[in-house]
């Protein structure tokens, strides 16, 4: 099962940027579980993360593959990320956008991390199972 983190613990920015690029060639389910933790910001900001993927680790596509609704407070933020049908994607990176308003100094701050979590694909089967079952 693959793990990988795309953006370390306590990683503080001020300005949009990019993660490294995370190799999920290798990945059984290709579907992941992303987990966003938000551990401090300032008030009146945003924060918008995007995922990108690629067949290369070089270019990246120019729209993106999945988003994280926009985020203005600390806490946690799931989202899954299936690529099943995207078998060409063997790298993904995030890329994020911050944005301040209101008083104080216009600079904007987050202090975040971004990590990824393969799903095992026995536990995809036995969630299309529950889902049929219910449906």
């Amino acid at each position: 099962m693959m793990q990988a983190t795309l953006v370390p613990e306590k990683t503080t920015v001020r300005a949009k940027g990019d993660s490294a690029a995370v190799d999920v060639s290798h990945a059984g389910s290709r579907v992941f579980l992303l987990t966003l933790d938000i551990t401090d910001i300032i008030e009146q900001e945003s924060l918008e993360i995007s995922l990108f993927g690629s067949t290369d680790g070089a270019a990246w596509g120019a729209k993106s593959i999945a988003s994280f609704p926009q985020k203005f407070y600390r806490g946690q933020t799931p989202l899954l990320l299936d690529l099943t049908a995207e078998s060409d994607i063997k790298f993904v990176r995030a890329h994020w956008e911050v944005a301040r308003w209101g008083r104080g100094t216009e600079t904007p701050m987050f202090e975040f991390s971004l990590t990824l979590k393969e799903i095992p694909a026995d536990v995809l089967r036995e969630a299309k199972a529950e889902a049929k079952a219910l449906a």
